[in-house]
């Protein structure tokens, strides 16, 4: 009966915002302000009002006298001064227009409230964040066009109300793997600023595979001079030098997103073992790799060498990291024996913890013993076994940390359909509601609700090399990931969520992100 209810009061709301039930949205009228209810992530509370705010040419973006909420001020004025045309100077004086304060509240680190009404919009924070976050609602609730690069007509209306948000989880992030294929810094930073509209706040990069080593370490040259040198099918690689890896976690950093780099270890590592021989057991480097099959490379845990060689990398690369996490992978280690891979992670994890950083792995990593403190990133499926499912709950009955990410629900890189033209489908075939219809809370039998630290939503580039490629296999699949991360259960319901998606599409389009338009979705007419 209760989802009879929702299905009923879904259908109300859709057809009280001029949306047919049955068929494709119609285009929304560009006069209109847009509803609070199509904003992505659903907000926790919204009441909307009845008289919207108009930003003019007289607009000002005031900001108290905080260096930190005249950054973000400064980001929203570079957002919104290219499609208006409006000089939105950015002040701490005067009255109206939009205003950015920070002030002690119920908000949490992250969380927000925006009142909106005739005299103007404010935007209150206790931290940061949660301003930056409090922009990006502002910013869907202006109309698509507003993310043009060229001046546009308007009208800049912003409906009226108050919203007040905090987010259900502290852990929701991208993944995006430059290992098998290598990215740029700007192809990286222009995934980051997708990544914020919907309030993403970790940006995991897999640094390195056996395809490629992706990160310059001072110590060991050789692995990103060569190591890198290559990615799957041939090619010439990359890699990130020490200022590119500073350069795009700054960057990450000003749009909120903490980098959480991963060095996968022991498998996953014939890049570093082609380019030096010591750390395989036999002394011989085997060639560089550019297919596809994985669980064949091993660090040789019996090696001293071995510790001293991931001690260099981790220290390196924590120096470069000041978030708090560091993944050290773990995963698919099928050439590594099950003592040999459970003593390798006794020496690796303290030294993590050394040099100042939070332990990540994935979800085998609880085959060992996890430290204390660390995450365990779950990747397997609906469909996996009972035994290792319990193995993970009962880590996270222990202490440890779960993250999730199920492979047939939030990896980006399977196909929506088997038509589809890129990605894989080892784990089966995931439309868009099967990546969102799902309860990140209840997914993992037996282990806490409170051991749940989030969701993330890994994107693996075996078959992608472009921007654009990225964008299709995340859009529309990565805002549902981001909902599940940020909003509150209560919320969730596809029959509704699918409306709000839907209205993102014009948004996307003038971005000139490339995105799947799933029949799953009611997409609109014009």
């Amino acid at each position: 009966m209760k989802h009879r209810t929702l299905r009923l009061l879904g259908s109300l709301l859709l057809v009280a915002t001029g949306v047919s039930v049955t068929g494709a949205a119609p285009a929304p009228r560009p006069t209109a302000p847009t509803p609070f209810d199509h904003v992505v992530p659903a907000p926790a509370h919204a009441a909307p009002g009845e008289h919207p705010y108009r930003i003019t040419r007289g607009t000002q973006i005031r900001v108290d006298g905080s260096r930190e909420a005249r950054r973000v001020g400064e980001y929203l004025a570079g957002l919104l001064r290219p499609s208006t045309g409006y000089r939105l100077p950015v002040t701490d004086r005067g009255a109206g227009g939009i205003r950015l304060r920070l002030h002690q509240g119920p908000f949490g680190a992250e969380g927000y409230r925006l009142d909106s009404g005739p005299a103007g919009v404010t935007i209150t924070a206790a931290a940061p964040a949660g301003l930056f976050h409090g922009v990006q609602t502002l910013r869907q609730l202006l109309p698509a066009a507003v993310e043009k690069d060229s001046v546009q007509p308007g009208p800049w209306l912003v409906a009226g109300g108050t919203l007040q948000d905090t987010p259900r989880y502290g852990w929701r992030g991208a993944m995006l793997d430059v290992s098998r294929h290598f990215f740029t810094v700007e192809q990286v930073k222009r995934y980051i600023d997708q990544l914020a509209l919907y309030k993403i706040n970790k940006l995991h990069l897999h640094l390195s595979d056996d395809q490629g080593w992706r990160i310059a370490i001072d110590s060991w040259p050789r692995l990103a001079t060569y190591g890198g040198s290559t990615q799957v099918g041939g090619g010439p690689g990359g890699h990130y030098t020490k200022a590119d890896y500073r350069e795009i976690v700054r960057y990450a950093s000003s749009r909120y997103l903490e980098v959480v780099p991963e060095i996968d270890m022991p498998g996953h590592t014939n890049a570093a073992l082609a380019s030096y021989a010591d750390l395989n057991c036999d002394g011989v480097a085997p060639p560089l790799y550019t297919g596809t099959a994985v669980g064949f490379s091993s660090l040789c845990a019996g090696k001293e060498i071995t510790y001293d060689f991931v001690d260099d990398v981790i220290r390196e690369l924590a120096a470069l990291t000041p978030g708090r996490y560091l993944h050290i992978g773990g995963d698919e280690a099928h050439s590594t024996s099950h003592e040999d891979y459970v003593a390798f992670m006794e020496r690796v994890q303290p030294i993590v913890a050394r040099y100042g950083k939070t332990v990540v792995g994935w979800h085998q990593l609880t085959g060992a013993t996890p430290a204390e403190g660390a995450l365990a990133q779950y990747w397997g499926l609906d469909g996996t076994g009972a035994q290792e499912k319990e193995r993970v709950a009962a880590a996270a009955r222990n202490g440890t940390g779960i993250v999730l990410s199920p492979a047939d629900r939030v990896y980006l890189d399977m196909k929506y359909t088997a038509d589809t033209p890129l990605g894989l489908s080892w784990a089966g075939l995931v439309e868009v509601r099967r990546s969102y219809d799902w309860d990140p809370a209840a997914y993992l039998p037996g282990a806490p609700a409170s051991a749940i630290r989030g969701v993330e939503a890994p994107l693996w580039s075996e078959t992608l090399t472009r921007s654009d490629e990225i964008e299709y296999m995340a859009f529309p699949r990565l805002p549902g990931v981001a909902e599940l991360g940020w909003s509150p259960a209560s919320t969730h319901d596809w029959d509704a969520y699918k409306v709000r998606l839907a209205a993102q599409a014009g948004r996307w389009e003038a971005l000139g992100i490339d995105f799947y338009r799933s029949p799953q979705v009611p997409w609109p007419t014009a």
